[in-house]
């Protein structure tokens, strides 16, 4: 029996290696699953998903060389995205049953007009940050050259 992309098949783990796991298939076969195919979220470790010896399910995601492609997050249903954050959606319109669920944002002041009092502090702060700065490199060239001219 040939093995075709797209089939569902049952298996049993093999054996577990840090990058994935060989699962045994019907007919003496053996394919595997890479760690980024075991599940929907980040896997760091494979041997918190799976163990030696486990009836998995799988699907067969390509056949190359001789070599078997198996996945089990694709079987497993998609978990819902989480609103916010970069999500790709930005041209999208809203269902208005669910934009009246979304929490309304209320909009921040503006911040309050600085004093003069203020306005010297940050000017004194950016003064000495860049005197500091310019400070350490003057003592890293004159020590280079001081260190250089010894030798």
């Amino acid at each position: 029996m040939e093995i075709t992309v797209g089939e569902i098949l049952e298996g049993k783990v093999k054996s577990i290696t840090n990058f994935g796991a060989f699962v045994s298939l019907p007919e003496n076969r053996t394919g595997m699953v890479h760690i980024s195919e075991v599940a929907n979220t980040y896997v760091s470790d494979i041997r918190q998903h799976l163990t030696e010896g486990q009836d998995v399910k799988v699907v067969v995601i390509g056949t190359e060389n001789g070599k078997i492609n198996l996945s089990i997050k694709r079987l497993e249903p998609k978990p819902a995205r989480e609103s916010g954050g970069r999500s790709g959606n930005a041209g999208r319109r809203e269902n208005p049953a669910q934009a009246q669920k979304r929490p309304q944002r209320t909009p921040t002041p503006p911040p309050a007009p600085k004093t003069a009092d203020q306005l010297f502090e940050e000017r004194l702060k950016q003064f000495m940050s860049e005197s500091d700065s310019k400070i350490s490199t003057i003592r890293q060239y004159s020590d280079h050259r001081t260190r250089s001219r010894r030798r």
